[in-house]
C-alpha cells in the first residue's frame, strides 16, 4: 500500500520556499495552487476565472524571480488569489472579501508582497516604471514584473505608460497575459492586434528566448515564426517593439516548460524594457468557468461540483436590471437614444438593451476617458447617448465629463451604477464621490434614486431632456421591493416629493438610504416625536421650495446621503446660508459618509461602521433636537 504523496503545497510557506523545487514539482505546485482557489472561492465568492487564468504563471514568476525584494504588480489585481496563497496568506484565504479579511485585491498594508495596490486597471506599467526608476536611483529595490491583460492594455494610461518606458529604455519586465478575455470580450483594434499574432502560425508556442538553445534547423524555424508574429524581415516589428520594447512571445502561458525557461532568460539578459506575451485562458482547469467565462469573472459562492451559484433569496428586482429594462423601453420609444459602456456590458445591465438592439450599444473597452467623449460627440450629433459607467470609474473619465460634456453643455445622460458603499470590492470600488463632482458643475443636472421605481422614472427624465448633462445615480444590489411602474414617467426637474409629515423633525433624503430614513422616522415617532421625510429626488438643482418648507416648520432638519462629504448635504447647507435660515436657529445636521475609505464587508456592515443606520439616523435627530433653543418657535417665524 503506497502512502498519499504530501502536497507541495503544504511546504510552501512563501516564495522562497518555491526556489528549492524542481520544474516537474512547480507544474504539480500549480495543479494544488488551482484547486485551492476554487476551493477557496467557492465559499467565499470573487474573481474566480481571473484568477485561473494566471495560476501557472504566478507560480513561475515567483519561482524565478526575488520577491518581494522584485516587485510584482498585478493589474487590477482581481487575478491575485494564486498570488496570496503563495505569499503567506493560505491560512486566511477563505476570508476574502469577507469583513476583517483578505482583500479581493493586492492591497499595501495586507502584505510585502503587494508593492502596489489596485483595483482600477491599466496603472501597473506606470507603476513598475516608477520602481525601476526608484532603483537605479539607488532605493533598496530590485526589479520590477508589471503583469497586465489584454483588456487592461487597452486603456490609453497602458501606453502612455509604454511609451514613456521604451524611451526610459530601463530594465522593466512586463508580462502581457492575454486571455482574449476582460470582463466581456475585449473589443477594438487591440485584440485583433493581439490575435493575429499568434492566430496564423503553427509555432506560436516558440520564443525568442529558445532560439539559442535549438538545433540549426529547429532554430531556424523559431526565427521564422518570430518574423511571422513579429513582422516580416525589412519590415515592420510589433507595436511594443516599435515603442522601444524587447518583444518574447507569444508563449503558452499554462506550460510550465515555457514559462519558466522564457523568465529565466529574460531575467538574466535583459538590459532594458521587455514585454512578455504570454497566451492564457480564463478560468482555466475549472470547467464551469472555462465554458462561461463572463459569469465567472464575479461569482457568489457556489457548488464546486456542479458550478451552480447560490442565488440571492431576494424578491425585488436589481437596480441593474431595472436600468437595464427601463433603458431598453426607452430605446424602443425613441430610435436616437444609444448607449455607452466602458466593457461592462452585464455590469451595467446594457447587455438587455444589446440584446434587442445590438446596433445601437457601444462596448469602447477599458476607456472611460474616451467612452464620455465618444458619448458627447454623439450628443453633438443629435443622439441621446446613455454613458453607463461606475461611479468608481467615472473618476477615470472627469476631466473629459468636465472639458468635453459640462463645459459644451451637451446632454449626455450618466447613468452612475453602483453608488454608495458596495460591499465586498470594498473602498475601490465604492461610489462614494459623484456627487461632489458632478454637482459642482455648470449645466449638469444630478439625481438620485430613492427606490426602483424611482430609477424608471429617472431614466425617462433623461431621455427626454435636452437641455444639456444630466446624471442619476443608483446603488449595488436590489431593490426595497416597491410597486413598480409599467413605464417611467419624467419627473420635473428640481422637485422633490414628501412620503410622510411631522411637524418637529424633517429627515431629507437623497437617494437609496430612502429606506432606512423612513426607518428611523419610525424610531422618531415611537419616541414621540413627529417626523416628515422628504425624498429630494435632486442634488442640483435643488428644490428650494421645499428645503424651504422643512426649514420653516421643523424644529432639525438632518440630510441623508450615500456619498462622501461635499455632496448633496453641502448644497443644502449652501443654499440655507445664503438665504440665512441658519440664522434663524434651524438646527441642521449632514450626514454622509465618513471622512475615511471603509473596507469591504456587506454594505450593511460598512454603513453601520459608516454610522449610516436608521438608528444612527434617529439618534442625530435626538441630538440637534437637544441643541434646539428655548426661543426657536419664535426665531423661525
Amino acid at each position: 500500500m503506497t502512502r498519499p504523496e504530501t502536497p507541495i503545497l503544504d511546504r510552501v510557506a512563501g516564495p522562497a520556499d518555491l526556489k528549492a523545487l524542481s520544474d516537474p514539482e512547480l507544474a504539480r505546485l500549480a495543479h494544488e495552487v488551482r484547486a485551492e482557489v476554487v476551493s477557496a472561492v467557492s465559499e467565499t465568492g470573487g474573481h474566480l476565472g481571473s484568477s485561473l487564468g494566471v495560476v501557472e504563471l504566478t507560480v513561475a514568476i515567483h519561482a524565478v524571480f526575488n520577491t518581494p525584494f522584485d516587485k510584482l504588480i498585478w493589474d487590477v489585481g482581481h487575478q491575485c488569489y494564486p498570488h496570496k496563497v503563495l505569499t503567506g496568506r493560505r491560512d486566511r484565504i477563505r476570508t476574502l472579501r469577507q469583513k476583517d479579511g483578505l482583500s479581493g485585491f493586492t492591497k499595501r498594508a495586507e502584505s510585502e508582497f503587494d508593492p502596489f495596490g489596485a483595483a482600477h486597471s491599466s496603472t501597473s506599467i506606470s507603476a513598475g516604471l516608477g520602481f525601476a526608476v526608484a532603483r537605479d536611483m539607488g532605493e533598496g529595490t530590485g526589479d520590477a514584473i508589471a503583469v497586465i491583460g489584454d483588456g487592461s492594455i487597452s486603456a490609453g494610461m497602458a501606453y502612455e505608460a509604454l511609451n514613456n518606458a521604451g524611451h526610459e529604455k530601463r530594465r522593466l519586465f512586463v508580462i502581457l497575459n492575454d486571455n482574449e478575455m476582460s470582463i466581456a470580450p475585449p473589443v477594438g483594434a487591440m485584440s485583433s492586434y493581439l490575435s493575429g499574432l499568434y492566430a496564423n502560425t503553427p509555432f506560436h508556442q516558440m520564443a525568442e528566448g529558445f532560439e539559442a538553445a535549438l538545433p540549426g534547423p529547429l532554430r531556424d524555424g523559431a526565427r521564422r515564426a518570430r518574423q511571422l508574429v513579429t513582422g516580416l524581415p525589412g519590415g515592420q516589428g510589433t507595436l511594443f517593439e516599435e515603442l522601444g520594447f524587447s518583444y518574447i512571445g507569444p508563449i503558452d502561458g499554462h506550460d510550465m516548460t515555457q514559462l519558466l525557461p522564457v523568465l529565466r532568460a529574460a531575467k538574466a539578459r535583459a538590459d532594458g524594457p521587455i514585454l512578455i506575451h504570454c497566451c492564457t485562458v480564463k478560468g482555466k482547469g475549472y470547467a464551469p468557468a472555462e465554458t462561461s467565462a463572463d459569469k465567472y469573472h464575479g461569482v457568489a459562492k457556489f457548488d464546486v461540483v456542479s458550478g451552480a451559484q447560490k442565488k440571492s433569496k431576494g424578491n425585488a428586482p436589481s437596480y441593474t436590471s431595472v436600468f437595464g429594462n427601463a433603458l431598453t423601453d426607452q430605446a424602443a420609444r425613441d430610435p436616437k437614444v444609444v448607449a455607452v459602456t466602458a466593457a461592462m456590458p452585464s455590469g451595467t445591465g446594457l447587455n438587455i438593451m444589446a440584446d434587442r438592439f445590438p446596433a445601437r450599444v457601444f462596448d469602447v473597452g477599458i476607456a472611460e476617458q474616451h467612452g464620455v467623449t465618444f458619448a458627447a460627440g454623439m450628443a453633438a450629433g443629435g443622439l441621446k447617448p446613455f454613458c453607463a459607467i461606475y461611479s468608481t470609474f467615472l473618476q477615470r473619465g472627469y476631466d473629459q465629463v468636465v472639458h468635453d460634456v459640462a463645459l459644451q453643455n451637451l446632454p449626455v445622460r450618466f447613468a452612475i451604477d453602483r453608488a454608495g458603499l458596495v460591499g465586498a470590492d470594498g473602498a475601490t470600488h465604492a461610489g462614494a464621490f459623484d456627487v461632489g463632482y458632478l454637482a459642482n458643475l455648470p449645466n449638469f443636472v444630478v439625481m438620485a434614486a430613492g427606490d426602483e421605481a424611482e430609477l424608471t422614472h429617472m431614466v425617462a427624465t433623461a431621455a427626454c431632456y435636452d437641455e444639456g448633462p444630466i446624471a442619476f445615480r443608483y446603488p449595488r444590489g436590489e431593490g426595497v421591493g416597491v410597486e413598480m411602474p409599467e413605464t417611467g414617467a419624467p419627473l420635473e426637474i428640481g422637485q422633490g416629493r414628501v412620503l410622510r409629515e411631522g411637524d418637529r423633525v424633517a429627515l431629507l433624503s437623497f437617494g437609496a438610504h430612502l429606506s432606512e430614513c423612513l426607518a428611523a422616522a419610525e424610531e422618531l415617532e415611537a419616541r414621540g416625536l413627529s417626523t416628515t421625510v422628504a425624498d429630494a429626488r435632486f442634488a442640483k438643482p435643488l428644490d428650494t421650495a421645499l428645503i424651504g418648507q422643512l426649514a420653516k416648520h421643523h424644529q432639525a432638519l438632518i440630510t441623508v446621503e450615500q456619498g462622501a462629504s461635499g455632496g448633496f448635504g453641502a448644497q443644502v447647507l449652501h443654499h440655507l446660508a445664503e438665504k440665512g435660515a441658519l440664522d434663524r436657529g434651524l438646527r441642521i445636521r449632514t450626514m454622509t459618509l465618513p471622512d475615511r475609505f471603509i473596507d469591504q464587508a456587506s454594505p450593511a456592515d460598512m454603513y453601520r461602521a459608516a454610522g449610516l443606520t436608521a438608528s444612527d439616523i434617529a439618534a442625530k435627530a435626538i441630538e440637534a433636537l437637544g441643541a434646539v433653543p428655548a426661543n426657536f418657535a419664535a426665531n423661525r417665524a
